[in-house]
């Protein structure tokens, strides 16, 4: 399949992708309420090293310079999450005008920049208001959510084109609700299943909420996702692996596509029907514009018959010896083109995004520059695979690398760096790094190639060589 500029120009979208908790810092300035994470970071041992967020990198003062730099590197999408309780203090009710002006300046300014807005409008940061209530294992999130989301696109959709419901739904459940290694820390099965079931309603109906107000807005959500393979061809491992990329692959994905939750192969969601009242089955589902695809690795799976619930245990890439991130992830390439091609066979997507990829790796600063070569090569050939994919048929029109600058990177504080862009925490300096400077390039010079077939790909190899 071969692609011309202007239809190469037209559908694809290059861009960064990064999140207001882990960025913006000013946790409570000017009139912003706690949040979840705000509170979280708070607890001995949850983070590393205890550290918090509450300045990080300072984005709030720095937008205008972060900004001015992403435009002088050549990027032209930038999507990045509004913080809730910087909008709504207690999470619902009365607003908070000075961080109503602070996303206005943000969004206007990426505008003067050339660059496109992409929001994303729940990033893991609830509340800590409503979650006192429940959160989002209280039913009652369906409203909050409602008003929430309301209120943004009344405020901000008249020059914000693209809108993202939910960041990885099943991370933040997971890891929340029933793990406890993330904000709010809760456990178990219980909280899990009342919290996925009430994020995956939210999905669905925020994503009303914005095609009622405006029905030329272009909605989507994103979801995490890794390619799952079993450890041997044994039947035990086989079916464990089926179990896990049922957990971590579908339970989010095909609600929203009209199929339910995937129980015939996951039984423990049998036991959400505790949860669903009439009518949710159809609430569950709506039509998207694009589905949201993030991707940094692929699991490897083995039965594992003391492991409640899943029966599958996933072994980690460190004990495979395999290559690996900073994150003990493996760098895994054709993860991502594996999972395109399964979300690319679900008859109802009819569009892809890669809302995130990336990579962390041990950055080093010498006399001023930080030459990350291991985060070009996986940039290189992560992208390569993603357009595999898209000359074999997948509807994948946009690649957002994870992250701009170096962050707050959750319980794993500020010791992983993913950014494009390294940042001195202590004094607030920015360096751009050897990769931000070649995906600048890459996206200045590539998107006028007049194919991306193998003459791209030959192509591609000699300009990194350089």
């Amino acid at each position: 399949m071969k692609y011309g500029i202007n239809d190469f120009e037209k559908q694809f979208a290059w861009g960064v992708s990064t999140a207001a908790y882990q960025i913006e810092g000013a946790h409570l300035k000017h009139g912003k309420g706690l949040s979840i994470w705000d509170e979280f970071t708070q607890k001995k041992g949850k983070i590393f090293n205890n550290q918090n967020a509450n300045i990080a990198c300072d984005y709030y003062q720095h937008y205008h310079q972060d900004l001015a730099l992403m435009g002088a590197l050549n990027i032209p999408n930038y999507r990045f999450s509004i913080s809730w309780s910087r909008i709504f203090p207690e999470g619902t009710g009365a607003v908070n005008h000075p961080g109503i002006d602070f996303y206005k300046r943000v969004i206007d300014f990426c505008l003067e920049l050339d660059i496109q807005p992409w929001i994303t409008l729940y990033h893991w940061d609830l509340p800590l208001g409503l979650e006192r209530k429940g959160g989002w294992a209280n039913r009652d999130v369906l409203g909050w959510f409602e008003e929430y989301v309301s209120f943004c696109i009344r405020t901000f959709g008249d020059k914000v084109k693209y809108w993202m419901v939910l960041n990885e739904p099943m991370v933040f459940t997971g890891a929340g609700y029933f793990l406890g290694v993330h904000a709010p820390g809760k456990k178990g099965i219980s909280n899990f299943l009342q919290a996925t079931h009430h994020a995956a309603l939210c999905q669905a109906e925020g994503a009303r909420v914005i095609r009622s107000l405006d029905s030329s807005l272009k909605i989507g959500t994103t979801f995490s996702c890794s390619h799952v393979e079993p450890v041997s061809i044994h039947d035990a491992d086989v079916l464990a692996a089926s179990r896990i990329d049922a957990l971590l692959n579908r339970t989010f994905l095909e609600p929203l596509l009209g199929m339910g939750y995937p129980v015939n192969d996951l039984k423990i969601l049998q036991r959400l029907e505790r949860y669903v009242k009439d009518g949710d089955e159809a609430k569950l589902a709506f039509d998207m514009d694009f589905i949201g695809l993030q991707n940094y690795t692929r699991e490897v799976v083995a039965h594992s018959y003391f492991t409640p619930f899943v029966q599958a245990k996933i072994i980690n890439a460190g004990k495979r010896n395999v290559e690996r991130t900073l994150m003990d992830w493996e760098v895994y390439p054709e993860s991502i083109y594996q999972m395109l091609k399964k979300f690319g066979a679900y008859e109802k997507i009819k569009n892809i995004i890669v809302t995130e990829n990336g990579a962390a790796f041990d950055d080093i600063v010498e006399d001023g520059v930080v030459n990350d070569v291991s985060r070009q090569i996986f940039l290189q050939d992560h992208i390569t695979q993603v357009l595999r994919a898209r000359e074999e048929g997948v509807n994948v029109n946009g690649y957002f690398v994870w992250t701009f600058t170096d962050n707050f990177e959750w319980a794993e504080g500020f010791h992983p760096r993913f950014g494009l862009v390294y940042v001195d925490f202590l004094t607030q300096k920015r360096i751009v790094k050897a990769s931000g400077f070649w995906y600048s390039r890459f996206i200045k010079h590539y998107l006028s190639l007049t194919d991306i077939s193998g003459r791209w790909e030959r192509r591609f190899q000699l300009s990194y060589k350089k």
